[in-house]
């Protein structure tokens, strides 16, 4: 099974944008070397505690600095954007980068009405969606002679497209494409199951895609003591608590006692939320993982973890790696 990385450069608390985004490529120059297959980076806007907004220019910033792994959007919200803005974007990133980057879509706003009116899009941008990626996935095919639009940089590098979702629609529309699924399992797991079943049940081979390939997103928060995992987690429960409450902003400093910082009704909503979680020592990473794995039978997991001190983040990364490495082995 392969393992990637879902990172959401996240600023914490102390820290500003520059240093979010350094701390990134170095997470993905560490992911490359202990065998992560893809390093995927998540559109979101107007959030402090988030430095990814503008994915496609950071993507290219990670691009430059790894070698192997590959590099790609979890996703881009295509409802924020032209398809050939967007088929001309990742259709540079190939060109410059050869055959290593992906472009995950999903239908999202990645902010609040807000943004829609900053982006000058509508709420309504949402429902081309089917049209939006049959558009942009033409952009990217091989050359339409007689075609009055086409991509340059972009046309005929067949940068492979992964539909993102975390509804039984994504599922639907992934499976009518005959493209690669990945599930928002780490934040939204409420359809899982259901849309998990929808898609392998529907779906449709494609030139592209044979068989289903479904992604679990999983987050993970791995250290040497159950006690240090459980309070490394603390900053994304409150991060998530306050994003909830439309008070969104960097990423909180971890604490001993998430209750008393959160309220225990909040925290179970938060921890409700984030169940498709993996947390403590390798030992106990490596047995909730291998549960997952045998629960939703996926065909690759992608893991992330919102914590505050970079350090102890990569730690988690690489504990992770390790146990999904001698999984793979055993």
């Amino acid at each position: 099974m392969r393992y990637s990385v879902l990172d959401l450069a996240p600023v914490p608390e102390g820290s500003d944008a520059a240093t979010a985004i350094a701390n990134s490529v170095d997470l993905a120059r560490h992911a490359e070397r202990w065998g992560y297959h893809r390093f995927w980076m998540a559109e979101h806007h107007n959030m402090p505690g988030i430095a990814s907004a503008a994915t496609s220019v950071l993507l290219g910033h990670v691009a430059d600095h790894t070698d192997t792994i590959r590099i790609g959007a979890g996703g881009v919200m295509l409802p924020n954007h032209a398809p050939l803005a967007i088929a001309e974007q990742f259709g540079t990133l190939a060109t410059i980068h050869g055959p290593r980057i992906d472009l995950g879509l999903g239908r999202a706003p990645g902010g609040d009405q807000a943004v829609y009116r900053a982006l000058r899009r509508g709420m309504q941008a949402g429902d081309r969606f089917p049209d939006d990626v049959a558009e942009l996935m033409s952009y990217l095919g091989d050359p339409q002679p007689g075609a009055p639009v086409q991509a340059h940089p972009g046309v005929g590098t067949k940068v492979p497209v992964w539909i993102l979702g975390s509804s039984l629609y994504g599922a639907q529309l992934a499976a009518h494409f005959g493209l690669p699924y990945a599930f928002a399992s780490h934040f939204a797991p409420d359809a899982l199951e259901e849309a998990a079943a929808i898609y392998r049940r529907d779906f449709r081979p494609s030139a592209d895609l044979a068989a289903p390939r479904f992604m679990l997103a999983v987050n993970v928060f791995a250290a040497e003591s159950a006690a240090e995992a459980a309070y490394l987690r603390s900053s994304q429960q409150q991060a998530f608590a306050r994003l909830r409450l439309g008070q969104p902003g960097k990423l909180p400093r971890p604490v001993a006692d998430i209750d008393a910082a959160l309220g225990a009704r909040i925290r179970e909503g938060v921890d409700q939320a984030l169940r498709i979680s993996a947390c403590g020592t390798a030992d106990m990473v490596a047995a909730q993982l291998q549960a997952l794995i045998a629960r939703y039978e996926p065909d690759e997991l992608i893991l992330t973890g919102q914590i505050h001190d970079h350090a102890a983040r990569l730690r988690s990364f690489e504990i992770a790696a390790q146990v999904l490495g001698e999984m793979a082995e055993a």
